[in-house]
């Protein structure tokens, strides 16, 4: 199939569309590779300088002890994973944190707590994190579980930039892997921080056992939304003992570059975050993903409680590919 055929025919492949359709996206997964590395890469030159990669921070505020079961999570209170329920972090240690993150290299300061959703007491701590931490001339995020409409527009009104909230995989294939809350729960978040006039960062999980069809469907999603997501972290599964899915066949990843490439080429506007999973990644694997569009990584040694390459290893390997940190 060719590249055209894949587009639908659409005379300009960098339009922005919000009217992508499963067979669509899955006819781009299915492109000869270099076909499909062509047109993601050109694709990503039309919008973006494709030798910036923009640097996140992602510090666990609140730690373990989560009611949901989503089945690849170390911190759900019922798998034994060794992740013991920690309190909120203090103020003056999570700036701390966002001082370090920014000496380092950092443009953005991502805050992820434990929570199905918090309480409003809850909202008001981290809205005085975000307030410190954009004092510090940082980008802020944040991840807290499901929000109502008021506790979006706080967080706004603190100055939050982004907030994060993963669809994780497709509507059909996604309650295989959570039960305690809908996908329709996650579109109410996305549709309230959206309301609030907060950036959207949504993404998902890829090598927990779904087809290409989820995949596929997981994009055509998130691209069907009314507004792209500005932020797209697209994570490969990090398996941990205790979970549901620790021992599942791993993706290949060819079929994890091809995912990047895909959403690159769905979302031409969207920053595409290589993010979890990257600490079992051959540096060539990952310089195919900044090929396929992928332009923002987490920098750092530890994802909420999963490992990630040190900063020497991800600053030597963007120097060794020519690759720069992008300015706020």
């Amino acid at each position: 199939m060719s590249i055209e055929a894949a587009q639908h025919s659409h005379a300009n492949p960098g339009l922005i569309r919000n009217d992508w359709i499963r067979a669509e996206v899955g006819a781009l997964f299915a492109l000869p590779f270099p076909d499909l590395m062509f047109e993601a890469a050109r694709i990503h030159r039309m919008h973006f300088d494709p030798n910036e990669v923009q640097i996140s921070t992602l510090l666990s505020i609140k730690t373990g002890g989560c009611p949901e079961d989503c089945a690849y999570c170390p911190q759900a209170a019922r798998y034994d994973t060794g992740v013991d329920a920690g309190k909120l972090m203090s103020l003056d240690a999570v700036l701390a944190e966002a001082r370090a993150a920014k000496a380092g290299g950092a443009s953005r300061f991502c805050m992820g707590a434990a929570w199905r959703s918090p309480k409003d007491r809850d909202v008001e701590n981290v809205c005085a994190m975000v307030e410190g931490v954009r004092a510090l001339g940082l980008e802020t995020c944040a991840t807290l579980g499901m929000l109502s409409p008021a506790q979006a527009k706080r967080l706004k009104g603190s100055g939050l930039d982004y907030y994060n909230h993963n669809l994780d995989t497709s509507p059909e294939f996604y309650g295989e892997i959570i039960t305690t809350r809908t996908y329709r729960d996650r579109l109410n978040t996305l549709d309230a921080v959206r309301d609030a006039g907060i950036n959207v960062c949504c993404g998902g999980i890829v090598g927990m056992g779904e087809g290409a069809e989820d995949r596929a469907g997981m994009i055509a999603t998130l691209a069907s939304l009314p507004v792209h997501p500005e932020s797209v972290p697209i994570n490969m599964l990090v398996q941990v003992e205790g979970t549901p899915l620790a021992g599942e066949s791993k993706l290949d990843p060819l079929e994890f570059v091809r995912t990047i490439a895909v959403a690159r080429i769905c979302m031409p506007k969207s920053v595409v975050r290589l993010s979890a999973g990257r600490e079992d990644m051959s540096e060539e694997t990952q310089a195919l993903c900044f090929l396929a569009g992928a332009n923002s990584i987490f920098y750092g040694p530890k994802l909420l409680t999963t490992p990630n390459p040190g900063r020497d290893r991800d600053m030597a390997l963007l120097d060794k590919l020519g690759l720069r940190p992008m300015e706020r």
